[in-house]
């Protein structure tokens, strides 16, 4: 064979690999961009931007769960889709390490580059997955390399082409004003809108309150004259300029009510096919050489290992992909080698009809429902059959190595405790070998900026509450908890690079348990909580954690899978599921987690929950702050403590001075490194962060 000919066999192989590994069919390069070379990195990076054009074939056994994927189909019976993606790479592919972090976007969002990734030489690919193409979530024509990431999906139709159409719900929290409101999830709008802009096929209602329960209270309905789907405020008053993403109210909003919205739409969006996106470019990318148009693939040949990556709401959508079998490839070969779902503790709600991905645990939003631990267990309080999250992949041999790490904010505010023990809460679940999980005890959602001043008044932590997460929710009423995770997960990261590519497994799982009594009822006296100065005597009540709701969401609603057609717009409440959180010590501080030098050097008592203050935006005003934590720092001095009444020990009792601190610190760091949990160097910066606090050096600052 002539040099011409080996080399067309070569591209024509290579193209055929392609279209077999993954369906991605084609890729658009929109913008490269060098990096900075930064002294901790020492290497060159530079960043990819791009489209990835994808086909799915519905008929196959790995595309046949994503739900409607049958009434988005083209003529010739394919599913498309266009999903944005951004690579950071090695300059130099001889300083490729061969491991690949694929990350899923938050909200769009991608995840900053790590740099200790960076300097390894670790390839990192952000990729689409949410396709609830509303206002700011709308597909750009090109992609960015700084810009958000959303995926382009079609909407169902019936066979003959006819719309379909549903019952969805929104909702308008804390506003007031005779402007005009939209209807937001979480940041992003409510991704349907009205097939009809009459007010009468529209249901609106006003509620005086919620219980965490979902018990409403004073709700009361608002005639359709008195209200329009419409943009309109004090130079444009009521009825408005029509607008199906805006609500207009003829006598205005009330900060103090809820406002929520029943309407049909025809907007089904087959969300599903963000999980086979996800997946198809993981594998197109780790795997491939070329597309099926012969454009090289920009990695093509440089990863040999891949972890999947996500946090919060990205960590709920790699718990459901993995759940429904996407971890192996339309030819059936395995993607991912590991997983790390971080601070997430429930499944996207993603895969079924007029889904809302955007949400977070407010009520009525969905992700909670079948289950949420790895093997099969009966869950006989919901009547559903025995399940885990892992069933597929083990039926099919697909299941990576999986890292698992939460705070108490997840239990607090977003319902995890059901994955260590069920419904029912009688028994601890048992793990997988495959399976870590690790409990940063006392901690907010993803951590707080860490360091010892921050825990200290006047100096580093605030004096009022920041906002508390989600809808326009409201303020916090005791200062952000600065616990941190940052040196957790240094550790972790190293620890998940050797597990996946080395074999060498990470330190046993730690984690709060029935059986050593450290996880109980989720209310003051179970908790062992003490009465603080700041709190309210009786916080945290029975109904103050936010519980598993079981919903009924309709009769087409599988809840194992979370998929089907949700019919029900809100959904009636079948029962609220018992929860339980951590015990905690004569502090406050949650015992049962991995070692974390400002826990066991504490400087006050750090809460994975808050409450929302009265004030501007009063309707949650009492309730817990969604997942915001707090933290009430220790008096300084025996004097003040008794002044204030705290029954905890002051610093100057724990601690003697600040060289006492210094010891303290040490002890601790010496124990986290110990056990696994902390990075010889971000050991040393933590004692040299210690040294040179204020912490009883001088009088902080009133």
């Amino acid at each position: 064979m002539t040099g011409l000919g080996r080399v067309v066999a070569v591209v024509a192989f290579c193209t055929a690999l392609s279209s077999v590994q993954a369906r991605v069919t084609r890729i658009v390069i929109d913008e490269v961009r060098p990096q900075p070379i930064a002294a901790s990195v020492g290497i060159a990076t530079e960043q990819i931007a791009g489209r990835a054009f994808g086909e799915l074939d519905p008929t196959l056994a790995a595309n046949r769960l994503i739900n409607d994927i049958d009434l988005v189909k083209d003529a010739d019976g394919k599913v498309r889709y266009v999903a944005t993606f951004v690579l950071t790479k090695p300059v130099n592919a001889s300083q490729a390490s061969g491991l690949m972090w694929h990350e899923v976007p938050n909200r769009g969002n991608p995840r900053p580059n790590v740099v200790a990734e960076r300097a390894n030489g670790d390839i990192d690919l952000t990729s689409a997955w949410q396709g609830d193409n509303a206002g700011a979530t709308a597909v750009r024509a090109q992609a960015e390399i700084n810009k958000p990431h959303w995926l382009k999906v079609p909407v169902a139709r019936h066979p003959d082409g006819s719309a379909i159409t549903g019952q969805v719900f929104g909702r308008i929290i804390n506003r007031s004003g005779h402007s005009s409101q939209p209807l937001i999830v979480q940041s992003n709008p409510v991704p349907y809108r009205p097939i009809s802009l009459d007010t009468r096929q529209s249901r609106l209602v006003a509620r005086v309150a919620e219980s965490t329960r979902g018990e409403v209270i004073g709700e009361s309905e608002i005639p359709a004259s008195d209200w329009a789907w419409a943009r309109c405020d004090a130079s444009n008053p009521f009825p408005g300029t029509p607008d199906p993403t805006q609500i207009c109210l003829k006598q205005g909003f009330d900060a103090s009510r809820l406002y929520q919205v029943v309407f049909t739409s025809a907007d089904a969006y087959a969300l599903g096919i963000g999980f086979a996106a996800w997946r198809d470019l993981g594998q197109f990318f780790k795997t491939a050489q070329v597309d099926d148009a012969g454009t090289p693939n920009p990695i093509a040949g440089l990863v040999t290992h891949s972890i999947g990556r996500g946090v919060s709401q990205s960590g709920n959508f790699l718990r459901g992909w993995l759940h429904l079998g996407f971890n192996q490839d339309e030819t059936g070969r395995q993607v991912h080698d590991g997983l790390w779902p971080i601070i997430a503790g429930r499944r996207i709600a993603l895969n079924f009809r007029w889904a809302q991905p955007d949400g977070v645990l407010e009520l009525y939003q969905a992700g909670s429902e079948g289950p949420q631990w790895w093997l099969p267990h009966p869950d006989l309080v919901r009547a559903l059959p025995a399940a885990g999250l892992l069933d597929r992949c083990t039926a099919t041999g697909s299941c990576p190595k999986i890292i698992e790490h939460f705070g108490s904010a997840e239990v607090w505010a977003l319902k995890l405790t059901p994955e260590w023990i069920g419904t029912d809460g009688k028994a601890d679940l048992p793990l997988p070998a495959n399976v870590r999980r690790y409990y940063i005890a006392s901690s907010g959602h993803g951590g707080g900026t860490g360091g010892f001043n921050s825990s200290l008044p006047g100096v580093g932590l605030p004096a009022s509450g920041p906002n508390c997460p989600g809808n326009n929710y409201g303020s916090a009423l005791l200062p952000v908890n600065p616990m941190p995770h940052t040196e957790t997960v240094n550790a972790l990261r190293v620890h998940f690079r050797q597990w996946v590519m080395r074999g060498i497994e990470p330190p046993p799982s730690r984690w709060p348990r029935l059986s050593e009594g450290l996880l109980v009822s989720a209310h003051k006296a179970a908790l062992g909580f003490p009465t603080l100065p700041g709190l309210r005597t009786t916080a945290p009540e029975p109904d103050f954690i936010m519980p598993v709701i079981d919903y009924d969401w309709g009769p087409e609603f599988n809840p194992v899978d979370g998929s089907g057609v949700a019919s029900h717009a809100p959904p009636p409440i079948r029962q609220v599921l018992p929860m339980f959180a951590p015990r905690v010590d004569a502090d406050g501080n949650e015992l049962g987690g991995v070692p974390v030098v400002l826990l066991d050097a504490p400087l006050g008592t750090y809460l994975g929950w808050n409450i929302t203050a009265p004030g501007a935006r009063p309707f949650h005003a009492g309730q817990i702050c969604n997942y915001m934590g707090g933290m009430i720092p220790f008096a300084r001095t025996e004097q003040e403590r008794k002044a204030n009444n705290d029954p905890r020990l002051s610093l100057e009792e724990r601690y003697g001075d600040h060289e006492g601190y210094v010891r303290a610190v040490r002890t601790a760091v010496a124990r986290a490194q110990a056990a696994g949990f902390l990075l010889p160097a971000d050991g040393q910066a933590l004692i040299r962060a210690a040294q040179g606090s204020q912490v009883l050096k001088q009088r902080a600052v009133q």
